[in-house]
C-alpha cells in the first residue's frame, strides 16, 4: 500500500513529512511513457471497475460505518455511478485522443494544423468525504484517461473508506503511476508543497484558497470543485407533489451532506404553505414517522459537523419549524429538518448548511427570486420547479450557477456529457465524461509544413507588393 506509514520513500520526522520520493516515483513512471498508451489508460480504467465490482461488499460496508450510509444510496452515487462514467470514459477515448484538425489560414499554406492532447504529468488528487469513493475515484479515472500518474489523498473523516481504498488501490492498479496517501492535515499541507502538474481538490472554499495559494508557489493549475448555498426556486405554476417529492430527495439524501443538495428554497408565496405540506408528506413517506428508525436514513460525520449543524437550528432566526430538529449527539442523528419564515439574516442562511436542514423563504415572484439569488455569491448549482418553458429559461438566463436542474435536484451530475463544476465562489474548472479529459490534459497546437514550396512573400526585403500580397490573404 502507497501510503504514509509504509511507502519506503516517505521520510517521516517530528516537524516534518516529505513526499518528495512519492512524487519522483510517479514522476519517473510517467516519464517512462507507461502511462500515454491507450492500452494502457483503458486497461486502468477497467481495473478500476473490477475494484468496484469486487471491492462493493467492503466499500459498502465502509460506507455505512462513515457516514451511515444506505446500501442503495451507497451504490448508487459511490458505486454504480463511478462506474458507469468510467465506462463512457473507456468507450470515447480513442475519439477524445485523436489530433484535432483546424483550418489553416493561406499565408500559413501549404501546412496542416493539429491541436494534440497530451497529458499533464503527475496529478494530486485531494478528496472529500461526503461521497468519499466517488469523489476520489472520479477525478482519479479522469486523469488516468488523460494519460497522467496520479496520487490520491482520501480525506481522513472517513476513514474506513481511506482505508479501504488504500488497500484496494495498489491491488488493481499501476502502482508505477497510481498512488493512495492517507492521513489529515499534516499529510495533506506535505503533499501541496509537493510541485505538481494539476491538483484537483473537492472541499470548501476555505481550504480551496489554502490549495489554490500552495499551487502557486509553483505555477500549479487548480481544479477547485467546492460548493455554496445551492438555491432551489418553486414557482406558483410548479407540480408541489412532485417538486416536494424530489426536493427532499435531493436534500435528506445522505443526511443533506452534498455539495449540490437544496440549500434553501425560494417559493413563490401563494404556494408556500402547500409546497411545506407536501414535504411533510414526502419526508413521512421516504423515511416514517421517525426516521433514526429508518434503514434509509444517514447520519452526521462526525461530532463537529453534529455541533455545527445544531448551532444553525439553535440559532434561530425562523417564524417556524416545520418538521424535524430532532437531535441525538451519541448517534450522530439529526433528523430531516425544514424551517419556515427564515430572515435573510438567520444563521442558517449564513453559510452553506451541508446537513439535513432546508430554509424554506417567500418570494413575491420570479423576479425577486432571481434577484435574491443574484445578491449572492454563485452557488454550484441551482433548482427550478416551474411548468412555464418561459419562466425555466429565464431563470437560467438571468442566474449564474455552476449548473441548473429544472425540475429535479442532484440528477444533473449523472450525465457524463455534461461538464460539472462551479464558478466563482462555488468552485473552478470542470470535470466528467470529455470535460474531465480536457482537464487533465494540455491542448498542444501543432503546425506541420513542408520543406517545399518555400515562398518568398514573409521574408525581408519587405516589397510594396508583398504587402498586397498578405493584405489579400493574411
Amino acid at each position: 500500500m502507497l501510503s504514509l506509514r509504509q511507502h519506503e520513500g516517505v521520510t517521516t520526522t517530528e516537524h516534518r513529512l516529505d513526499y518528495g520520493p512519492l512524487v519522483d516515483e510517479m514522476r519517473a513512471g510517467f516519464a517512462s511513457g507507461l502511462t500515454r498508451p491507450i492500452e494502457w489508460r483503458r486497461s486502468q480504467l477497467r481495473q478500476i471497475q473490477r475494484l468496484l465490482a469486487e471491492g462493493e461488499e467492503e466499500l459498502l460496508a465502509a460506507l455505512a460505518t462513515d457516514l451511515g450510509k444506505p446500501t442503495l444510496e451507497g451504490w448508487a452515487a459511490d458505486i454504480g455511478l463511478v462506474s458507469a462514467e468510467i465506462g463512457y470514459l473507456h468507450d470515447h477515448l480513442d475519439k477524445w485522443m485523436r489530433p484535432e484538425k483546424v483550418r489553416v489560414p493561406m499565408i500559413a499554406q501549404p501546412g496542416k494544423a493539429t491541436i494534440v492532447p497530451e497529458p499533464l504529468g503527475v496529478a494530486l488528487v485531494v478528496a472529500p468525504w461526503n461521497y468519499p469513493v466517488q469523489l476520489a475515484v472520479l477525478p482519479m479515472a479522469a486523469a488516468i484517461a488523460a494519460g497522467n500518474a496520479v496520487v490520491a489523498k482520501p480525506s481522513e473523516l472517513a476513514p474506513t473508506v481511506s482505508a479501504a481504498l488504500a488497500r484496494l488501490v495498489p491491488r488493481y492498479l499501476d502502482q508505477r503511476a497510481v498512488a493512495v496517501v492517507e492521513g489529515a492535515v499534516p499529510e495533506t499541507t506535505a503533499l501541496l508543497a509537493q510541485r505538481w502538474d494539476h491538483i484537483f481538490y473537492t472541499g470548501n472554499g476555505r481550504v480551496g484558497r489554502v490549495v489554490m495559494a500552495a499551487a502557486a508557489e509553483h505555477l500549479t493549475p487548480v481544479t477547485l470543485e467546492l460548493g455554496g448555498k445551492s438555491p432551489v426556486i418553486v414557482d406558483r405554476d410548479a407540480n408541489l407533489t412532485v417538486a416536494a417529492r424530489r426536493i427532499a430527495w435531493g436534500k435528506f439524501a445522505n443526511a443533506g451532506q452534498t455539495c449540490v443538495a437544496p440549500d434553501y428554497a425560494l417559493v413563490h408565496e401563494a404556494v408556500a404553505d402547500q409546497l411545506l405540506d407536501e414535504l411533510t408528506r414526502a419526508v413521512n413517506r421516504f423515511y416514517g414517522g421517525d426516521p433514526r428508525h429508518s434503514p434509509d436514513y444517514g447520519r452526521i460525520v462526525n461530532g463537529s459537523h453534529f455541533r455545527r449543524l445544531s448551532g444553525l437550528i439553535d440559532g434561530g432566526g425562523f417564524e417556524r419549524l416545520v418538521f424535524g430538529g430532532d437531535r441525538d449527539e451519541a448517534a450522530r442523528y439529526i433528523a430531516p429538518t425544514v424551517l419556515s419564515g427564515v430572515a435573510s439574516d438567520a444563521p442558517v442562511m449564513g453559510e452553506e448548511i451541508f446537513g439535513p436542514i432546508l430554509a424554506v423563504r417567500t418570494v413575491p415572484d420570479m423576479d425577486a427570486a432571481m434577484a435574491e439569488v443574484n445578491a449572492g455569491d454563485k452557488p454550484l448549482a441551482l433548482y427550478a420547479f416551474t411548468e412555464s418553458k418561459r419562466t425555466a429559461e429565464r431563470i437560467v438566463a438571468g442566474t449564474s450557477s455552476g449548473g441548473v436542474c429544472v425540475n429535479g435536484t442532484v440528477l444533473h451530475l449523472g450525465v457524463p456529457g455534461l461538464p460539472f463544476g462551479g464558478v466563482g465562489e462555488s468552485g473552478m474548472g470542470a470535470y466528467h465524461g470529455r470535460t474531465g479529459f480536457d482537464t487533465f490534459s494540455h491542448r498542444k497546437a501543432v503546425l506541420t509544413r513542408p520543406a517545399r514550396p518555400d515562398l518568398p512573400v514573409p521574408y525581408p526585403p519587405y516589397r510594396r507588393w508583398k504587402g498586397r500580397v498578405m493584405r489579400r490573404f493574411l
